[in-house]
């Protein structure tokens, strides 16, 4: 298996007062360092793919480039859909298996990276992601709740998601020429009628969004240091 990691880091950061979160430090590096270097550790992964904004993709920022030399920059776009194509465009031919990651994933460890590999190198696309443990209610516009969710069979998608290269690419070209856009790359595969499954993923896998997220995710890197 020769597989290619793909990391959308083009997002403007609008929820953290405009800064690109895949620029935040944590513990002293970029998110995006953090949430390379699991998969940079796996032998399967001969290439990364950062998709970054057009003007930083011009003038990459020395960490990234000198990071690892299987790190390539690309120009990404004004949605998540348009950051991976443009990644995808850069995978090698050779490459038969992408996993896609979100640079504001920082705390992805490698088991979690080999769990996504070992399911898609049977050929089935595969998510990490972690059954939900509250109860979770339909809410209607006004407020209103509409019913109650059976949590059972209801689970938080998070990324790695690993897919067939080939498979990936004809999602995206039928989302593309159907104009839709999504914040999950499964669910484009979902469209074509392809089977993904749910591995075991990690709460310590969460994505950060918010100003509480970082001081969390300090926590949990101290905790794994000690």
């Amino acid at each position: 298996m020769r597989a290619a990691v793909i990391v959308p880091a083009a997002g403007s950061g609008r929820r953290l007062g405009g800064v690109r979160k895949a620029y935040l430090e944590l513990a002293g590096e970029p998110l995006l360092v953090w949430a390379l270097r699991p998969f940079l550790a796996h032998p399967a992964i001969e290439w990364a793919v950062v998709a970054l904004p057009a003007e930083d993709a011009a003038e990459p920022p020395s960490w990234l480039v000198l990071l690892d030399p299987r790190v390539r920059v690309v120009a990404g776009g004004a949605e998540r859909t348009d950051s991976v194509r443009a990644a995808l465009a850069a995978v090698p031919p050779e490459c038969d298996v992408v996993l896609v990651h979100d640079a504001a994933r920082p705390l992805v460890t490698g088991d979690v990276v080999e769990r996504v590999l070992a399911a898609v190198s049977a050929g089935t696309s595969a998510i990490a992601a972690v059954p939900v443990e509250d109860t979770v209610k339909e809410v209607e516009p006004d407020g209103g709740i509409a019913r109650t969710l059976e949590r059972g069979r209801l689970w938080r998608a998070q990324t790695p998601q690993a897919f067939p290269r080939a498979l990936l690419a004809e999602a995206h070209r039928s989302a593309l020429a159907d104009g839709v856009v999504a914040t999950d790359d499964a669910a484009l595969v979902e469209r074509l009628g392809a089977r993904v499954i749910a591995v075991q993923g990690s709460p310590e896998n969460f994505k950060v969004t918010g100003p509480l997220d970082l001081p969390l995710a300090e926590a949990i890197l101290r905790r794994r240091d000690g």
